[in-house]
């Protein structure tokens, strides 16, 4: 065999692993058709969070207004994308250090594989003991007329100046969080959502709350619509296009899914205008069209059927040992069809594990709790048992902690945050729910709590870093100890 383990993709749910590999002896290659790092290093997680940041900052001064706040906070687009493609261009480049500081052996190409044992890239052949396939997922485009119009989030995400009226398509992270820097940078978007809820998996309350807000800043939200087709104009000058869409939506839908009526839009004039109609009759027009419908496999001509591997959108069937129905091939990453959350820090876990798994070091995979973030303006965050679970069941307890009320004056006036916070009838905390500005700090501080099994009585006795949000937040906790 040429090699011990060959990986069919370079993010981190390969890459993470095979450097332990490679230090226990085993000879490792790389398959990687485009950038160095995946998705998340060169179109996903790190270009969202350059480009999100100073918005996430413009927000936090707005809550100033009034009471210190002296001028405003703009976000100079060009300016920012520049310096994201920037970064993000050394990222590929980065991790082909890092693959030859790890002595990784790669090939750049598209990893197809022939058998069992062995995968092709372009006119070479490898042969090897075991195969990961960790291509991870691809946005979903929907087979409609005019889906060459979409955009998808790498477009977004290197786009040179932001639109005036986007339309979205899909409410998950994708269209709730562009919907948020839209909102932000004081530009139209409507979002268009075939079911009834958006953020489906994080606590309703919470995203009703983000929902508001957006909103108030020109956001409008569109349920239970099933998009149709794309149609574009050239030269196209909408006169008034609040009042066309409110005209075509009376009638259609519940009052929540019309537009503010008191919202300021300015008459636009769109050198491409792109028309996006429903089944119930709604249309919209506006520059920009962005299908954020969620993603699926990335598994297109990488060879399964030469093995007899099948997939759903979800991904490749694996056990427990992320082992497919091939003894020796396996899935790691967003691309593994596990029933966990497709996060990076999950394909982490995944490839550390697999490392483990190969060297004959490991028993089935388990999993600590996972905290999830939208990257909303605010942000909302879960970890552990869900609140729509605990407050069906007997064995929990819901306990609502107000902390942004408590340090308003001494920190970041942001004085809605929140946090539900769930405990078992051991007083154990088992889950919570967030609602804040640093919500993902706040869930990973949760995490460890509910991941260790720290108890309110520890927690009660341990001295925090004051003024700070997560000090605030734990000495609430105290009150679930105290009074029960």
């Amino acid at each position: 065999m040429d090699y011990d383990v060959i990986y069919i993709g370079s993010g981190n749910a390969a890459w993470q692993g095979g450097r332990f590999l490679r230090k226990a002896g085993l000879k490792i290659l790389i398959i990687e058709e485009s950038l160095y790092g995946g998705t998340c290093a060169n179109r996903g997680c790190n270009s969202k969070a350059l480009l999100d940041a100073p918005f996430e900052i413009k927000a936090l001064t707005d809550n100033f207004e009034g009471v210190g706040k002296s001028g405003n906070f703009e976000v100079d687009w060009p300016a920012l994308m520049k310096f994201k493609q920037k970064r993000i261009a050394n990222m590929a480049p980065f991790l082909d250090g890092k693959f030859k500081e790890y002595d990784l052996d790669v090939a750049h190409g598209k990893g197809i594989i022939v058998d069992e044992h062995t995968v092709k890239v372009g006119d070479e052949t490898f042969t090897t003991d075991k195969i990961v396939i960790a291509t991870g997922l691809k946005p979903v485009i929907p087979d409609i007329k005019g889906k060459e119009y979409l955009h998808d989030s790498t477009d977004f995400l290197d786009i040179a100046e932001l639109p005036k009226h986007a339309i979205i398509i899909g409410a998950g992270f994708v269209g709730m969080e562009f919907a948020s820097i839209l909102a932000e940078a004081g530009m139209t978007a409507d979002v268009i959502i075939r079911g009834n809820m958006a953020l489906k998996y994080f606590h309703q309350p919470y995203v009703q709350k983000v929902i508001e807000i957006l909103k108030q800043k020109n956001i409008r939200f569109h349920f239970n619509e099933q998009v149709t087709e794309v149609l574009k104009d050239e030269n196209v000058i909408i006169d008034n296009p609040e009042e066309r869409i409110l005209n075509v939506e009376r009638g259609l839908n519940s009052d929540d899914d019309l537009r503010d009526p008191d919202a300021k839009i300015d008459n636009k004039a769109y050198e491409n205008a792109f028309t996006v109609n429903c089944e119930s009759g709604l249309s919209i027009t506006g520059d920009y069209v962005i299908a954020a419908m969620g993603r699926e496999a990335n598994v297109d001509e990488i060879g399964l059927e030469n093995v007899g591997l099948t997939y759903t959108k979800n991904g490749i069937k694996v056990n427990g040992h992320l082992q497919t129905d091939v003894p020796n091939i396996y899935a790691s990453g967003d691309v593994a069809d596990t029933g966990i959350a497709k996060l990076v820090t999950v394909a982490i876990h995944h490839s550390k594990y697999l490392a483990k798994e190969l060297l004959g070091e490991a028993d089935e995979i388990t999993y600590p709790v996972v905290p999830a973030v939208a990257y909303t303006i605010p942000r909302i965050a879960t970890v552990g048992v869900p609140a729509y679970v605990a407050e069906k069941s007997d064995e929990y307890e819901v306990h609502t902690i107000r902390y942004g009320k408590s340090y308003s004056l001494e920190l970041k006036n942001d004085t809605t945050a929140e946090a539900k916070v769930i405990v078992d009838n051991d007083l154990n905390i088992v889950g919570a729910e967030i609602y804040a500005a640093d919500a993902e700090n706040v869930a990973n501080m949760f995490a460890f709590i509910i991941n260790k099994k720290i108890t309110l009585e520890e927690l009660d006795y341990m001295i925090y870093a004051f003024p700070s949000s997560s000090s605030v937040c734990l000495y609430k906790l105290h009150n679930i100890h105290y009074d029960l």
